[in-house]
């Protein structure tokens, strides 16, 4: 359903947070508005959200060309749409996509969808090449963007949007039947706690490892089966995940923290033949050992495919409607652009639970709340 927060015409210019500098943080400046092309749409920005890649942006790590409007995780409603794109119209809420342009001649992009989003040819993608959503308005390809169920909302769309995706393409590449073990290595930061709820909704059950009093609680929170200290050591950690696994290990094992030794304590909680999911990206020796005397199969997961993500909406609305495990994306919010140095200081300190979020638009919530009474 189609909301109506949007003022009457689209302003030729907006606020937005910026890395002008690397190492420097980000600088509230004021810039154009930008102009839809052919797949586009304009989004009008109602809530951003931090993403743990962001600070590789203002490091440096990626190379980006500077200024760059900062995040890639964004929602919003529809306020101009380019003359190629179908499915979309003005006034949609959306989750916006992360890939812009691809080529439309490669592999991925001629094969199956969901390899779409590897396109290594595309301009870049949203708040790492190109301006991102830390802005009260942001372009993206519409082709990657997700339009939204009544039932899930604004600000929860806006951590899915690299979050969600990326750990619901986990989840799904482990390939589990109900019942059988999953664990979650880093399950109560901003991808694990949402990991934690898809699993269990899918029937699995789910071991949670983390390493902060914070992640923890979180995991309990969200219903994992048996949650683990990986403060403890991993000797204990996997004598824990044998024994609640008749000895076995873990079927799948999915990696979401580049803690020093994590790799190597999931690798061995892992059962011989099992997958092991690789989504952070650390630095650190592989456990060659593990994988290659038991045969474990790795595999890497980077956001998803449309259909995927379209699936995940739909999985998470239907959740809702039931009244059946409905997952919750934990989120701290502060309010406008200007809040990004509270916002960043609550991540430094490491205790966030969750996601960190900007509502950039309040209006839009409130909207949304008014005529869907939307809960997620």
């Amino acid at each position: 359903m189609a909301i109506d927060a949007l003022p009457p015409s689209t302003p030729a210019h907006m606020k937005a947070l910026q890395v002008t500098a690397f190492n420097q943080g980000y600088k509230l400046v004021t810039v154009p508005v930008p102009t839809v092309g052919p797949f586009d749409l304009l989004v009008k920005v109602a809530v951003a959200s931090y993403c743990h890649t962001d600070k590789y942006v203002v490091a440096g790590i990626f190379g980006t060309k500077l200024p760059v409007t900062a995040s890639h995780e964004g929602s919003g409603t529809v306020a101009a749409v380019g003359n190629q794109v179908t499915g979309f119209r003005l006034g949609d809420r959306v989750m916006c996509g992360i890939p812009i342009h691809p080529c439309g001649k490669c592999a991925d992009c001629l094969g199956p969808d969901e390899f779409r989003h590897y396109c290594l040819h595309a301009e870049g993608h949203v708040g790492l090449h190109v301006d991102g959503c830390f802005a009260e308005y942001v372009l993206v390809d519409a082709r990657f963007s997700t339009k939204l169920p009544d039932l899930v909302g604004l600000t929860a769309a806006a951590p899915l949007a690299c979050a969600g995706r990326t750990i619901w393409r986990g989840v799904k590449m482990a390939a589990l039947e109900p019942g059988q073990w999953l664990l979650i290595v880093g399950s109560g930061g901003g991808l694990g706690h949402i990991g934690v709820q898809f699993a269990k909704a899918m029937g699995y059950n789910v071991i949670g490892v983390d390493a902060r009093d914070e992640g923890l609680e979180m995991t309990r929170r969200v219903g994992a089966d048996l949650v683990l200290d990986a403060r403890d050591g991993q000797d204990a950690v996997v004598a824990a995940v044998q024994k609640a696994t008749a000895g076995e290990g873990a079927r799948a094992t999915i990696m979401l923290s580049d803690a020093p030794g994590a790799v190597a304590l999931g690798a061995t909680a892992t059962r011989t033949h099992g997958t092991l999911i690789q989504i952070a990206a650390p630095d650190g020796v592989v456990p060659f050992k593990e994988m290659g005397f038991r045969d474990i199969r790795v595999r890497s997961s980077l956001q998803c495919s449309p259909k995927e993500a379209r699936d995940m909406v739909r999985f998470m609305a239907e959740l809702e409607r039931r009244g059946a495990n409905p997952v919750r994306v934990e989120t701290t919010a502060f309010a406008g652009l200007e809040s990004i140095e509270k916002l960043m200081a609550l991540v430094t300190r490491g205790t966030l639970m969750g996601k960190a979020v900007i509502v950039v638009d309040q209006a839009q919530i409130d909207e949304e709340k008014r005529k869907l009474n939307v809960k997620i």
